[in-house]
Protein backbone atom coordinates (compact mmCIF):
# COMPACT_ATOMS: atom_id res chain seq x y z
CA UNK A 1 0.00 0.00 0.00
CA UNK A 2 1.26 3.49 -0.83
CA UNK A 3 1.34 6.38 1.61
CA UNK A 4 -1.47 8.76 1.07
CA UNK A 5 0.96 11.56 1.05
CA UNK A 6 2.93 9.90 -1.52
CA UNK A 7 -0.81 9.42 -3.61
CA UNK A 8 -0.66 13.46 -2.88
CA UNK A 9 2.67 14.40 -3.60
CA UNK A 10 3.18 12.52 -6.61
CA UNK A 11 -0.17 12.07 -7.76
CA UNK A 12 0.73 12.08 -11.29
CA UNK A 13 3.33 9.29 -10.73
CA UNK A 14 0.69 7.00 -9.71
CA UNK A 15 -1.86 7.78 -12.25
CA UNK A 16 0.80 7.11 -14.91
CA UNK A 17 1.49 3.83 -13.06
CA UNK A 18 -1.42 3.00 -12.63
CA UNK A 19 -2.32 3.36 -16.54
CA UNK A 20 1.21 1.56 -17.57
CA UNK A 21 0.02 -1.16 -15.35
CA UNK A 22 -3.38 -1.48 -16.62
CA UNK A 23 -5.33 -1.26 -13.11
CA UNK A 24 -8.15 1.01 -12.87
CA UNK A 25 -8.20 2.97 -9.85
CA UNK A 26 -9.96 6.15 -9.14
CA UNK A 27 -7.78 8.44 -7.69
CA UNK A 28 -10.34 11.45 -7.00
CA UNK A 29 -12.38 9.58 -5.28
CA UNK A 30 -9.81 8.70 -3.09
CA UNK A 31 -9.00 12.09 -2.50
CA UNK A 32 -12.46 13.19 -2.10
CA UNK A 33 -12.41 10.14 0.44
CA UNK A 34 -9.04 11.41 2.21
CA UNK A 35 -10.58 15.01 2.61
CA UNK A 36 -13.89 14.49 4.22
CA UNK A 37 -11.83 11.83 6.62
CA UNK A 38 -9.76 14.40 7.66
CA UNK A 39 -12.70 16.91 8.40
CA UNK A 40 -14.50 14.20 10.46
CA UNK A 41 -11.22 13.34 12.16
CA UNK A 42 -11.29 16.52 13.11
CA UNK A 43 -14.82 17.51 13.85
CA UNK A 44 -14.52 14.35 16.23
CA UNK A 45 -11.75 15.31 17.55
CA UNK A 46 -12.51 19.16 18.18
CA UNK A 47 -16.13 18.17 19.70
CA UNK A 48 -14.94 15.32 21.80
CA UNK A 49 -12.03 17.91 23.10
CA UNK A 50 -15.09 20.67 23.86
CA UNK A 51 -17.19 17.60 25.26
CA UNK A 52 -14.42 17.00 27.75
CA UNK A 53 -13.59 20.78 29.06
CA UNK A 54 -17.12 21.45 29.43
CA UNK A 55 -17.75 18.09 31.63
CA UNK A 56 -15.01 19.34 33.75
CA UNK A 57 -16.64 22.74 34.76
CA UNK A 58 -20.50 20.94 35.62
CA UNK A 59 -19.81 21.05 39.15
CA UNK A 60 -19.20 25.49 39.17
CA UNK A 61 -22.71 25.78 37.59
CA UNK A 62 -25.97 26.69 39.39
CA UNK A 63 -28.80 24.00 39.11
CA UNK A 64 -30.48 25.55 36.44
CA UNK A 65 -26.93 26.52 33.97
CA UNK A 66 -26.40 22.75 35.09
CA UNK A 67 -29.32 21.49 33.87
CA UNK A 68 -29.39 23.21 30.65
CA UNK A 69 -25.60 22.57 29.79
CA UNK A 70 -26.36 18.94 30.84
CA UNK A 71 -28.85 18.92 27.52
CA UNK A 72 -26.65 20.69 25.39
CA UNK A 73 -23.86 17.92 26.39
CA UNK A 74 -26.16 15.59 25.60
CA UNK A 75 -26.89 16.76 21.88
CA UNK A 76 -23.04 17.49 21.37
CA UNK A 77 -22.54 13.27 22.49
CA UNK A 78 -24.94 12.72 19.74
CA UNK A 79 -23.32 15.00 17.17
CA UNK A 80 -20.20 13.07 18.44
CA UNK A 81 -21.56 9.76 17.62
CA UNK A 82 -23.01 10.59 14.43
CA UNK A 83 -19.65 12.06 13.16
CA UNK A 84 -17.69 8.57 14.07
CA UNK A 85 -20.36 6.83 12.49
CA UNK A 86 -20.04 9.01 8.97
CA UNK A 87 -16.49 8.92 9.83
CA UNK A 88 -16.36 5.17 10.60
CA UNK A 89 -17.88 4.52 7.06
CA UNK A 90 -15.25 6.90 4.92
CA UNK A 91 -12.79 5.08 6.73
CA UNK A 92 -14.15 1.90 5.77
CA UNK A 93 -14.20 2.89 1.56
CA UNK A 94 -10.98 5.17 1.66
CA UNK A 95 -8.76 2.04 3.17
CA UNK A 96 -10.51 -0.58 0.73
CA UNK A 97 -9.33 1.88 -1.98
CA UNK A 98 -6.09 2.47 -0.78
CA UNK A 99 -5.57 -1.28 -1.33
CA UNK A 100 -6.23 -1.10 -4.83
CA UNK A 101 -3.89 1.49 -5.86
CA UNK A 102 -1.20 0.06 -7.84
CA UNK A 103 2.73 0.69 -6.96
CA UNK A 104 4.41 3.10 -8.80
CA UNK A 105 6.78 1.13 -11.06
CA UNK A 106 10.32 1.86 -11.80
CA UNK A 107 11.04 4.06 -14.69
CA UNK A 108 13.08 0.67 -16.28
CA UNK A 109 9.57 -0.95 -16.63
CA UNK A 110 8.81 -1.03 -20.29
CA UNK A 111 5.87 -0.64 -21.71
CA UNK A 112 3.00 -3.44 -22.61
CA UNK A 113 0.16 -5.23 -22.14
CA UNK A 114 0.75 -8.66 -21.45
CA UNK A 115 4.00 -10.99 -21.59
CA UNK A 116 3.76 -11.42 -25.61
CA UNK A 117 5.57 -7.53 -24.73
CA UNK A 118 8.28 -8.60 -21.85
CA UNK A 119 11.40 -7.55 -23.14
CA UNK A 120 14.28 -9.86 -22.99
CA UNK A 121 17.32 -9.14 -21.48
CA UNK A 122 19.72 -11.74 -21.93
CA UNK A 123 19.82 -15.04 -22.98
CA UNK A 124 21.98 -18.23 -21.47
CA UNK A 125 23.03 -21.31 -23.17
CA UNK A 126 22.13 -23.19 -26.10
CA UNK A 127 20.01 -26.25 -26.89
CA UNK A 128 21.68 -28.99 -27.78
CA UNK A 129 21.17 -30.75 -31.39
CA UNK A 130 19.67 -34.21 -31.75
CA UNK A 131 19.25 -36.16 -34.40
CA UNK A 132 15.95 -37.74 -33.17
CA UNK A 133 12.12 -36.61 -32.65
CA UNK A 134 12.32 -35.36 -29.10
CA UNK A 135 8.86 -36.65 -27.18
CA UNK A 136 7.14 -34.44 -25.39
CA UNK A 137 7.34 -34.73 -21.48
CA UNK A 138 3.61 -36.17 -20.79
CA UNK A 139 4.60 -38.88 -23.34
CA UNK A 140 8.06 -39.07 -22.25
CA UNK A 141 6.73 -39.27 -18.80
CA UNK A 142 4.21 -42.04 -19.13
CA UNK A 143 6.20 -44.74 -21.18
CA UNK A 144 9.17 -43.97 -18.59
CA UNK A 145 6.45 -44.89 -15.92
CA UNK A 146 7.20 -41.90 -13.84
CA UNK A 147 4.23 -39.59 -14.80
CA UNK A 148 0.63 -40.53 -14.88
CA UNK A 149 -1.69 -37.23 -15.67
CA UNK A 150 -4.76 -40.15 -16.24
CA UNK A 151 -5.06 -41.48 -13.07
CA UNK A 152 -4.30 -37.93 -10.97
CA UNK A 153 -7.36 -36.21 -12.85
CA UNK A 154 -9.40 -40.00 -11.76
CA UNK A 155 -8.03 -38.65 -8.21
CA UNK A 156 -8.70 -35.06 -8.45
CA UNK A 157 -9.99 -33.73 -11.44
CA UNK A 158 -8.61 -31.51 -14.30
CA UNK A 159 -4.82 -30.23 -13.66
CA UNK A 160 -3.87 -32.48 -11.34
CA UNK A 161 -1.13 -35.42 -11.75
CA UNK A 162 0.54 -37.99 -9.91
CA UNK A 163 4.57 -38.46 -10.25
CA UNK A 164 5.96 -41.85 -9.33
CA UNK A 165 8.74 -43.99 -9.14
CA UNK A 166 12.03 -42.16 -10.19
CA UNK A 167 9.80 -38.97 -11.33
CA UNK A 168 9.16 -38.59 -7.89
CA UNK A 169 12.50 -38.66 -6.95
CA UNK A 170 13.37 -36.06 -9.78
CA UNK A 171 10.89 -34.14 -8.15
CA UNK A 172 12.57 -34.11 -4.75
CA UNK A 173 15.91 -33.82 -6.17
CA UNK A 174 15.11 -30.51 -7.93
CA UNK A 175 13.59 -29.08 -4.94
CA UNK A 176 16.66 -30.28 -2.01
CA UNK A 177 18.99 -29.23 -4.64
CA UNK A 178 18.01 -25.57 -4.47
CA UNK A 179 16.82 -25.70 -0.99
CA UNK A 180 20.33 -26.15 0.17
CA UNK A 181 21.68 -24.21 -2.59
CA UNK A 182 20.15 -20.87 -0.92
CA UNK A 183 21.01 -22.02 2.72
CA UNK A 184 24.48 -22.49 1.48
CA UNK A 185 24.07 -18.83 0.75
CA UNK A 186 23.36 -18.01 4.10
CA UNK A 187 19.30 -18.11 3.83
CA UNK A 188 18.04 -19.08 6.49
CA UNK A 189 15.49 -22.35 6.27
CA UNK A 190 11.85 -22.26 6.96
CA UNK A 191 9.08 -24.50 7.51
CA UNK A 192 5.78 -22.73 6.95
CA UNK A 193 2.40 -22.86 7.70
CA UNK A 194 0.25 -24.11 3.91
CA UNK A 195 -3.03 -22.37 5.75
CA UNK A 196 -3.06 -18.23 6.65
CA UNK A 197 -5.58 -15.89 7.75
CA UNK A 198 -6.80 -13.29 5.45
CA UNK A 199 -4.76 -10.66 6.83
CA UNK A 200 -1.02 -12.22 5.64
CA UNK A 201 -2.83 -12.63 2.20
CA UNK A 202 -3.92 -8.95 2.53
CA UNK A 203 -0.67 -8.08 3.66
CA UNK A 204 1.27 -9.05 0.94
CA UNK A 205 -1.01 -8.04 -1.43
CA UNK A 206 -2.28 -10.70 -3.01
CA UNK A 207 -6.32 -9.97 -1.64
CA UNK A 208 -8.28 -7.80 -2.51
CA UNK A 209 -7.96 -9.20 -6.15
CA UNK A 210 -6.22 -12.20 -6.42
CA UNK A 211 -9.43 -14.04 -3.71
CA UNK A 212 -10.11 -16.24 -7.12
CA UNK A 213 -7.24 -17.71 -7.32
CA UNK A 214 -7.17 -18.84 -3.73
CA UNK A 215 -8.19 -22.07 -2.37
CA UNK A 216 -10.05 -21.04 0.80
CA UNK A 217 -11.39 -23.08 3.41
CA UNK A 218 -14.46 -20.80 4.45
CA UNK A 219 -15.19 -22.55 8.05
CA UNK A 220 -12.25 -22.02 9.16
CA UNK A 221 -11.47 -18.96 7.39
CA UNK A 222 -8.01 -19.93 5.82
CA UNK A 223 -6.20 -19.74 2.69
CA UNK A 224 -4.01 -22.32 1.17
CA UNK A 225 -1.12 -20.40 0.01
CA UNK A 226 0.27 -19.90 -3.57
CA UNK A 227 3.66 -19.59 -2.56
CA UNK A 228 5.55 -19.37 0.37
CA UNK A 229 6.04 -15.81 -0.30
CA UNK A 230 3.24 -15.35 2.04
CA UNK A 231 4.04 -16.70 5.48
CA UNK A 232 8.08 -15.85 4.98
CA UNK A 233 6.77 -12.27 4.11
CA UNK A 234 4.21 -11.60 6.79
CA UNK A 235 6.40 -13.99 9.62
CA UNK A 236 7.35 -10.54 11.23
CA UNK A 237 4.16 -8.06 10.52
CA UNK A 238 2.92 -5.88 12.87
CA UNK A 239 6.63 -5.93 14.87
CA UNK A 240 9.34 -3.38 14.69
CA UNK A 241 12.85 -4.75 14.22
CA UNK A 242 16.05 -3.35 14.30
CA UNK A 243 18.54 -2.13 12.07
CA UNK A 244 21.34 -5.11 13.07
CA UNK A 245 18.68 -7.68 12.34
CA UNK A 246 18.64 -6.69 8.57
CA UNK A 247 18.96 -8.04 6.02
CA UNK A 248 16.40 -11.01 6.93
CA UNK A 249 17.27 -13.55 3.93
CA UNK A 250 14.63 -16.58 4.57
CA UNK A 251 14.03 -19.81 2.48
CA UNK A 252 11.30 -21.89 2.32
CA UNK A 253 10.17 -24.97 0.67
CA UNK A 254 6.53 -25.38 0.52
CA UNK A 255 3.37 -26.95 -1.46
CA UNK A 256 1.70 -24.47 -3.43
CA UNK A 257 -2.28 -24.27 -4.26
CA UNK A 258 -3.65 -21.79 -7.31
CA UNK A 259 -7.20 -22.77 -8.85
CA UNK A 260 -6.37 -21.22 -12.24
CA UNK A 261 -9.10 -19.48 -12.55
CA UNK A 262 -9.75 -18.10 -16.09
CA UNK A 263 -6.96 -20.55 -17.61
CA UNK A 264 -9.76 -22.54 -19.25
CA UNK A 265 -8.11 -24.03 -22.33
CA UNK A 266 -5.14 -22.30 -22.18
CA UNK A 267 -1.26 -24.10 -21.10
CA UNK A 268 -3.73 -27.22 -20.73
CA UNK A 269 -1.64 -30.31 -21.66
CA UNK A 270 0.94 -31.73 -18.95
CA UNK A 271 2.70 -30.03 -16.10
CA UNK A 272 2.66 -25.98 -17.15
CA UNK A 273 -0.03 -25.18 -15.72
CA UNK A 274 -1.71 -26.88 -12.06
CA UNK A 275 -3.23 -26.79 -8.92
CA UNK A 276 -0.62 -28.01 -7.00
CA UNK A 277 3.14 -27.89 -6.73
CA UNK A 278 6.09 -26.99 -4.83
CA UNK A 279 8.25 -24.59 -4.94
CA UNK A 280 11.54 -22.99 -2.79
CA UNK A 281 11.17 -19.75 -2.62
CA UNK A 282 13.88 -17.48 -1.31
CA UNK A 283 12.34 -13.62 0.28
CA UNK A 284 14.74 -10.63 1.66
CA UNK A 285 13.59 -8.03 3.70
CA UNK A 286 15.47 -4.99 3.91
CA UNK A 287 15.64 -1.06 5.05
CA UNK A 288 14.17 1.59 3.26
CA UNK A 289 17.22 2.02 0.57
CA UNK A 290 16.69 1.94 -2.85
CA UNK A 291 20.03 1.58 -4.02
CA UNK A 292 19.61 -1.76 -1.52
CA UNK A 293 16.64 -2.33 -3.07
CA UNK A 294 18.29 -2.83 -6.39
CA UNK A 295 21.12 -4.92 -5.80
CA UNK A 296 19.25 -7.23 -3.50
CA UNK A 297 17.04 -7.52 -6.58
CA UNK A 298 19.77 -8.88 -9.18
CA UNK A 299 20.99 -10.81 -6.03
CA UNK A 300 18.25 -12.94 -5.62
CA UNK A 301 17.95 -13.20 -9.58
CA UNK A 302 21.42 -14.85 -9.65
CA UNK A 303 20.91 -16.88 -7.23
CA UNK A 304 18.35 -18.55 -9.36
CA UNK A 305 20.16 -18.44 -12.42
CA UNK A 306 22.93 -20.00 -10.66
CA UNK A 307 19.95 -23.25 -10.17
CA UNK A 308 19.51 -23.22 -13.88
CA UNK A 309 23.04 -23.30 -14.50
CA UNK A 310 23.88 -25.87 -12.43
CA UNK A 311 20.97 -28.56 -14.03
CA UNK A 312 22.76 -27.53 -17.44
CA UNK A 313 18.95 -25.49 -18.59
CA UNK A 314 19.16 -23.24 -21.29
CA UNK A 315 16.77 -19.64 -20.59
CA UNK A 316 16.55 -16.16 -20.79
CA UNK A 317 15.60 -13.34 -18.57
CA UNK A 318 13.11 -10.57 -19.54
CA UNK A 319 11.51 -7.40 -17.96
CA UNK A 320 8.36 -7.50 -17.32
CA UNK A 321 5.85 -4.92 -19.25
CA UNK A 322 3.75 -2.78 -17.25
CA UNK A 323 0.25 -5.13 -18.66
CA UNK A 324 2.27 -8.31 -17.04
CA UNK A 325 2.86 -6.38 -13.75
CA UNK A 326 0.98 -7.00 -10.76
CA UNK A 327 -0.16 -4.73 -8.51
CA UNK A 328 2.31 -4.42 -5.80
CA UNK A 329 5.37 -4.62 -7.39
CA UNK A 330 8.22 -1.70 -8.88
CA UNK A 331 9.56 -4.06 -11.07
CA UNK A 332 9.66 -7.51 -11.89
CA UNK A 333 12.31 -9.98 -13.63
CA UNK A 334 11.12 -13.33 -15.05
CA UNK A 335 13.30 -16.24 -16.04
CA UNK A 336 11.56 -18.44 -18.91
CA UNK A 337 13.17 -22.04 -19.62
CA UNK A 338 13.25 -23.58 -22.85
CA UNK A 339 11.05 -26.25 -23.28
CA UNK A 340 10.89 -27.91 -26.65
CA UNK A 341 7.41 -29.04 -26.67
CA UNK A 342 6.35 -25.73 -26.11
CA UNK A 343 8.38 -24.47 -29.06
CA UNK A 344 10.23 -21.70 -26.76
CA UNK A 345 10.65 -20.31 -23.79
CA UNK A 346 8.13 -20.66 -20.60
CA UNK A 347 8.16 -18.91 -17.71
CA UNK A 348 10.24 -20.83 -14.33
CA UNK A 349 10.94 -18.09 -12.19
CA UNK A 350 9.91 -14.61 -10.94
CA UNK A 351 11.73 -11.82 -9.37
CA UNK A 352 10.13 -8.90 -7.36
CA UNK A 353 11.18 -6.09 -5.39
CA UNK A 354 8.27 -3.90 -3.64
CA UNK A 355 9.64 -1.23 -1.87
CA UNK A 356 7.27 -0.84 1.47
CA UNK A 357 4.24 -1.74 -0.80
CA UNK A 358 4.02 -4.90 1.36
CA UNK A 359 5.74 -3.68 4.50
CA UNK A 360 3.04 -1.21 5.13
CA UNK A 361 0.27 -3.51 4.54
CA UNK A 362 2.05 -5.92 7.21
CA UNK A 363 3.14 -3.05 10.02
CA UNK A 364 7.03 -4.63 9.28
CA UNK A 365 9.08 -1.61 10.19
CA UNK A 366 12.40 -1.45 12.06
CA UNK A 367 14.53 1.18 13.58
CA UNK A 368 17.51 3.11 12.25
CA UNK A 369 20.49 4.17 13.89
CA UNK A 370 18.72 7.65 14.73
CA UNK A 371 15.69 5.70 16.28
CA UNK A 372 13.32 6.54 13.39
CA UNK A 373 10.43 3.91 12.87
CA UNK A 374 10.58 3.06 9.32
CA UNK A 375 8.57 0.93 6.89
CA UNK A 376 10.96 -2.16 5.67
CA UNK A 377 11.60 -3.13 2.27
CA UNK A 378 10.93 -6.72 0.83
CA UNK A 379 11.58 -8.71 -2.48
CA UNK A 380 11.06 -11.86 -3.43
CA UNK A 381 12.03 -14.33 -6.35
CA UNK A 382 11.34 -18.37 -6.66
CA UNK A 383 14.78 -20.65 -6.51
CA UNK A 384 12.83 -23.85 -8.34
CA UNK A 385 9.35 -24.74 -8.69
CA UNK A 386 8.29 -28.01 -9.87
CA UNK A 387 7.46 -30.23 -11.30
CA UNK A 388 7.22 -27.39 -14.13
CA UNK A 389 10.84 -27.65 -14.26
CA UNK A 390 10.46 -31.30 -14.68
CA UNK A 391 9.54 -30.17 -18.46
CA UNK A 392 12.21 -28.94 -19.68
CA UNK A 393 14.80 -31.25 -17.23
CA UNK A 394 12.59 -34.46 -19.15
CA UNK A 395 12.66 -33.06 -22.28
CA UNK A 396 16.08 -31.94 -22.60
CA UNK A 397 17.77 -34.67 -21.18
CA UNK A 398 16.22 -37.31 -23.42
CA UNK A 399 18.17 -40.20 -24.96
CA UNK A 400 17.41 -41.69 -28.20
CA UNK A 401 16.46 -44.77 -26.89
CA UNK A 402 13.53 -42.99 -24.78
CA UNK A 403 15.49 -42.79 -21.46
CA UNK A 404 16.52 -39.82 -19.51
CA UNK A 405 19.58 -38.51 -18.14
CA UNK A 406 19.81 -37.33 -14.83
CA UNK A 407 21.83 -33.80 -14.11
CA UNK A 408 25.19 -34.46 -12.61
CA UNK A 409 23.80 -32.37 -9.94
CA UNK A 410 20.80 -34.09 -9.12
CA UNK A 411 22.30 -37.90 -9.03
CA UNK A 412 23.44 -37.39 -5.44
CA UNK A 413 19.72 -36.93 -4.22
CA UNK A 414 18.33 -39.30 -6.83
CA UNK A 415 20.03 -42.52 -4.72
CA UNK A 416 23.09 -42.14 -7.34
CA UNK A 417 20.63 -42.84 -10.26
CA UNK A 418 22.18 -41.58 -13.32
CA UNK A 419 20.03 -42.57 -16.16
CA UNK A 420 15.93 -43.01 -15.61
CA UNK A 421 14.86 -45.72 -18.06
CA UNK A 422 11.11 -47.08 -18.63
CA UNK A 423 9.85 -49.56 -15.55
CA UNK A 424 6.86 -51.41 -15.66
CA UNK A 425 3.34 -49.79 -15.43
Amino acid sequence: MLDIRVVRERLAAVAAGAALKRIPVDLDRLLALDDERRRLIRLVEDATAEQRTRSKGLGKLDPAAREAELAALGELKTGIKQGEEALAAVQAEFDALMLRVPNIPSAEVPPGADDRENVEIKRVGTVAAVDFERQDHVELGRRLGILDVERGVRLSGTRFYVLRGAGALLHRAVLNFAYEHMIAKGFEPFEVPLLVRDAAMVGTAYFPGGEEQAYRLERDQLNLVGTAEVPLTAFRGGEILEASELPLRMVARSACFRREAGAAGKDTRGLYRIHQFEKVEQVVVLPADEEASRLEHQAILRNSEEVLAALGLPYRVVNVCGGDLGLSQVQKFDIETWMPSRGGYGETHSASRFHDFQARRLDLRYRDEQGRKLFCHTLNNTVIASPRILIPLLELYQQRDGSVLVPPVLRPYMRGLEVIEPTTA
